[in-house]
């Protein structure tokens, strides 16, 4: 057990030097960590030896991966997708499906490769693209939600195709027509057990759960491990079993705070799968696959942006919004090589077709991690080359059709709703101002949510969290949190987050006031001084009232 702790703080060490040169190239981690894999790995140097150890904490990291994965997936948010997400999404699906798989037979493939990896060309990546598009404030603008929207129906695509290759289990003479019964049976049992759960059984229980939020944490993995176990138990995956439990969770309340405080976890625990992978590599197959790679690789980088561009182009949209939402898609994702492995798991592909997937995610994440990052100056050379995208009208940005929800955009965030909160929240709505509040209490989110104060439930200061929230279009940002560190960590993730707006601290003292002015607040609101002040300047107007009566 020592040689294996000594292994794996050794890992840690090589990934953090590794992960702190890829950030300096503004990479993503994961290129990093699946070099330090093949590098530690009997392909390099042979460093390590706790595969095993290594492999259940890869197993782990992939479940809670689709654990979360399952928990963005709230069913109004399905619903308000609107049409051009879902054209979008199943557009560019059928598209790179389709001409991958021709593309891939005639690399000299087999039937079976051809399909695994054709399907896994398809998904790009949700956690790389909403990180690159949040560092550059562009979640919220037009291409960026239409982005998140098809998005979203590539997550449900994958665990789709997830379920459909597990159900085929490793019998390969098994009939098309008894595997789709077997599947369709299974998953009408998911549904109907997913109902009884989310509707009689889980708001209830999350309700009790969620006064203490490390017991909330604690019971969001012991979930999401359970029913992946539960998952490949009855023929599903562990994938398919932790998506499910994501899923059922999705339209809670408690969502956002539990996806917040998932995020270190699951990204600590993809550390060990993406090294994982760069251990079972076998660079001696590599070498077959560099050309097929590189033309998988032009295939996604250019065919699936001209796709996107292509269905929003006749949908109405301006060229400018298909470009940047269709840089979006020129890369795979961490599901695609999840799927691969699947695959060889299940014995349906051999190890040839995650090194080619492989390859094709380290060529495009690359590029495509740049073509993001300078999306604008590139848009600005090509724009003249990409009228064929655009419609003579492009009516549906003239019209100013928006596909996010028609709700008012918040104007006014407090954090905290005790009383001090709450009367400030309830106040500022009366002057006609859009507040939005949020609260760690899952009785006062319940409670005050039915009164029509819009409310989150979750931590404030918890930067995972913010970025949940929508702050684009915030004036204020009101903290009444009491502590000090809590307020350190706020100031500092909406500095980090560039926040343009005035932020304004709750002090209960001179002392605390002071100790907050020098961690950067630059307001700061005293409710007892200021009631204190309030009374006697009541108490002195009464006096004076009564002197000038007598």
């Amino acid at each position: 057990m020592t040689d294996a702790f000594a292994e794996l703080a050794f890992l840690l060490v090589i990934a953090a030097v590794a992960g702190a040169i890829a950030v300096r190239l503004k990479q993503p981690l994961l290129i990093a960590y699946i070099v330090v894999g093949i590098a530690v790995g009997p392909a390099g140097f042979a460093l390590v030896t706790s595969h095993d150890q290594i492999e259940v904490l890869a197993q782990v990291g992939v479940a809670v991966l689709l654990f979360v994965v399952g928990l963005k997936l709230d069913l109004t948010r399905v619903r308000d997708i609107g049409p051009v997400a879902l054209a979008t999404g199943l557009g560019q699906l059928a598209f790179t499906i389709v001409f991958g798989f021709l593309l891939i037979l005639a690399l000299g493939k087999g039937l079976v490769e051809a399909l695994y990896v054709a399907v896994a060309l398809t998904f790009s990546s949700t956690i790389i693209i909403v990180k690159l598009l949040s560092d550059k404030g562009e979640l919220d603008a037009l291409h960026g939600r239409i982005a998140i929207g098809f998005l979203i129906v590539q997550d449900i695509a994958v665990v789709l195709a997830m379920m459909a290759m597990s159900a085929l289990g490793t019998g390969a003479d098994a009939s098309a027509w008894n595997v789709a019964i077997s599947l369709t049976g299974r998953i009408a049992a998911a549904a109907v057990l997913m109902f009884v759960l989310m509707r009689y059984v889980l708001p209830d229980l999350l309700h009790r759960i969620a006064r203490s939020q490390e017991l909330l944490l604690i019971f969001a993995i012991a979930w999401g491990t359970g029913l992946a176990a539960l998952g490949e138990w009855v023929g599903f995956s562990k994938e398919a079993g932790a998506f499910l439990a994501g899923f059922a969770l999705a339209s809670t309340a408690y969502r956002e705070v539990i996806s917040a405080r998932l995020t270190g976890i699951r990204d600590f625990l993809l550390l060990f799968f993406f090294i994982h992978l760069g251990a079972e590599l076998d660079l001696t197959t590599l070498g077959a696959e560099v050309w097929p790679a590189v033309w998988l690789s032009l295939f996604v980088l250019i065919g699936n942006p001209l796709i996107v561009m292509a269905i929003m182009g006749g949908m109405g949209y301006r060229k400018r919004t298909g470009f940047l939402a269709g840089l979006t898609v020129a890369q795979i994702s961490e599901f695609s090589i999840v799927f691969v492995a699947m695959g060889i798991s299940l014995g349906h592909v051999g190890v040839e077709a995650l090194g080619l997937t492989t390859l094709v995610g380290l060529i495009t994440i690359t590029l495509s991690t740049y073509m993001i990052l300078y999306s604008h100056p590139l848009y600005r050379t090509l724009a003249p080359l990409l009228g064929l995208f655009e419609r003579r009208r492009p009516y549906r940005e003239i019209a100013g059709e928006n596909p996010a929800s028609n709700e008012p955009q918040p104007e006014v965030l407090v954090i905290g709703l005790g009383r001090y909160g709450l009367r400030l929240a309830r106040r500022l709505r009366e002057e006609g101002l859009h507040v939005i509040g949020v609260d760690c209490d899952p009785d006062v989110v319940r409670r005050l949510s039915d009164t029509g104060l819009t409310v989150r439930f979750g931590d404030g200061h918890d930067a995972a969290f913010l970025d949940s929230l929508p702050m684009d279009g915030l004036r204020w940002v009101i903290s009444t949190l009491p502590d000090l560190d809590s307020n350190r960590v706020l100031l500092y993730a909406l500095a980090e987050r560039r926040f343009a707006g005035e932020i304004a601290v709750v002090a209960r003292d001179d002392a605390q006031g002071a100790q907050l002015w020098q961690i950067g607040a630059p307001v700061i609101l005293y409710p007892f001084r200021d009631a204190v002040d309030f009374a006697a300047d009541n108490i002195m107007a009464i006096v004076r009232r009564r002197s000038q009566a007598e």
